[in-house]
């Protein structure tokens, strides 16, 4: 398995702001108003209430960061309403500066059309990511964007042989190989969380969601030969011996090691 990965994945909220661009809404309309409007209109319409990947803003950003040195696990948060521009900036930044290979669960399907939306108005700068060959040949063969090539590698995409039919929930694969799966959260009750003032429980969520992958990454990473058996051990063992560290300032890691069979 090469180093560095960077694995990741995303919490969103409904884009307030943006619906009030959209839609001609009374100027007085508080975002709850704002946004209850917008969902009877879609319930009338037979619709169901997940915004459109333009419409969703980014809230958090959550990386397993591998390389030689270790493992790190870090969120990118928008904790003020006004940074999510610079939380995507940072994101691209760091595949500017690693060139990692990506991986995620659904991250071609959900996560990185929304970082390409959101970064777009924001005007985020993303060369290394963008390029398809221009700048560096070896990106003609095996870039960022590719549904195909390895340098993203959406891994729930790629285990259903490209097959959306096929799809499995990442909670109920991490679980049947072993792992913890989600801890008292799901993606459902994310925004109920943010209006609640609980935003440092929707990035402990997302962590969580984000090692599940990476540990399903691993195990994939031994099945096709990346990892041998003995080195799959060492990797859990050493993903066992950070979240302890992690534990004593983040209680959902002891949480999730104890749930970890």
């Amino acid at each position: 398995m090469a180093w560095p990965v960077l694995v990741f994945d995303i919490e969103t909220i409904p884009d307030t702001h943006g619906l009030r661009l959209l839609r001609n809404d009374p100027a007085d309309w508080t975002d709850a108003q704002v946004h209850d409007a917008w969902l009877s209109e879609r319930k009338e319409r037979g619709q169901n209430d997940f915004a459109p990947l333009h419409l969703q803003r980014v809230l958090c950003i959550s990386v397993v960061f591998r390389n030689a040195e270790g493992l790190r696990v870090h969120s990118f948060v928008d904790r003020d309403g006004q940074s999510e521009g610079k939380l995507i900036q940072t994101f691209f930044s760091t595949i500017e500066k690693h060139q990692p290979q990506l991986v995620s669960w659904n991250g071609g399907g959900f996560d990185l059309p929304v970082l390409h939306y959101r970064g777009l108005q924001h005007g985020v700068e993303a060369g290394k990511y963008w390029d398809l060959g221009e700048d560096d040949r070896e990106f003609k063969w095996n870039n960022y964007i590719s549904r195909y090539h390895m340098r993203h590698l959406d891994l729930m995409d790629l285990l259903a042989m490209y097959t959306p039919r096929n799809n499995a929930p990442l909670d109920a694969l991490a679980k049947l190989c072993g792992f913890p799966g989600k801890l008292g959260m799901d993606g459902s009750q994310v925004y109920a969380q943010f209006l609640a003032g609980q935003t440092e429980d929707v990035r402990r969520y997302c962590e969580t969601d984000v090692m599940n992958t990476y540990l399903v990454y691993c195990r994939f990473q031994k099945m096709r030969g990346g990892l041998t058996a003995a080195e799959y051990e060492q990797e859990m063992d050493l993903v066992r011996e950070t979240l302890g560290q992690l534990a004593p300032g983040e209680p959902h890691w002891l949480e999730y090691l104890q749930a970890w069979r």
